[in-house]
């Protein structure tokens, strides 16, 4: 079962940030993300949650649920549709928050000619040589959190995380903080800022970072309530 939620936390994680930089180029953007902002999320983000996952107990019903097939793979349908489903939520967050970064940069420094919205500007704009901080860490920072919200959310296929109690799983706490205190690093000191291209976000920027990043884990809730609905009219 562990198994199971370490491969659906990874895979889904891993399947957004293809989408997010693949949509981002289709549409004719600066890259949301840099390498290393890539590689700091697949092993410092992601990493520790992850393995947090394997100290996770069992479901509060897992005595009551149907032993699975021999033959069933990891990956089955309702793991499928949690991919999909976690694919478009945490890709619409990250690119809301590049979107409206890049159109903070545009007001702060730019004109928009008259007639034309923000969003035409930015996606007829030649973003060539031009240092899009603000967007690159308000994308990076809402993806960071987004997985890290979701870690929560993901400790059961169906149960929901407040009938498995939010800090129940003491491991998760310190994968979870030493993460965010590792990101609050990055965005914070000046040395750090300027290999991962970020700056600390305002007030403002935060408030928006942290109602997108929540986007994933309320969707995943969503998710597990309408599969237990499902399997209760099917009992």
């Amino acid at each position: 079962s562990n198994i199971r939620k370490f491969v659906f936390f990874l895979l889904s994680s891993n399947v957004a940030e293809i989408m997010i930089i693949f949509l981002a180029t289709l549409a004719g953007l600066p890259p949301p993300l840099t390498a290393i902002q890539l590689l700091w999320l697949n092993l410092i983000t992601d990493g520790a949650p992850a393995l947090a996952l394997a100290m996770e107990q069992g479901d509060p019903d897992i005595m009551d649920q149907k032993p699975r097939a021999k033959n069933e793979p990891i990956i089955n349908k309702s793991m499928g549709l949690g991919i999909v489903i976690q694919t478009f939520a945490q890709t619409g967050a990250v690119l809301t928050a590049f979107v409206l970064g890049l159109v903070w940069h545009l007001e702060a420094g730019a004109t928009i000619p008259s007639g034309m919205n923000a969003l035409s500007y930015i996606l007829q704009h030649d973003w060539r040589g031009v240092d899009v901080q603000t967007a690159e860490t308000m994308a990076f920072v809402t993806l960071s959190l987004c997985e890290l919200f979701r870690a929560y959310t993901v400790r059961s296929e169906k149960a929901s995380i407040f009938r498995l109690g939010v800090f129940s799983n003491k491991w998760m706490q310190y994968a979870v903080g030493a993460s965010i205190f590792l990101l609050f690093i990055v965005t914070a000191f000046p040395f750090l800022q300027s290999i991962f291209n970020t700056h600390f976000p305002s007030l403002w920027e935060w408030g928006v970072i942290i109602g997108l990043a929540l986007i994933p884990a309320v969707s995943e809730e969503i998710t597990k309530f309408f599969l237990r609905r499902r399997e209760a009219r099917t009992v």
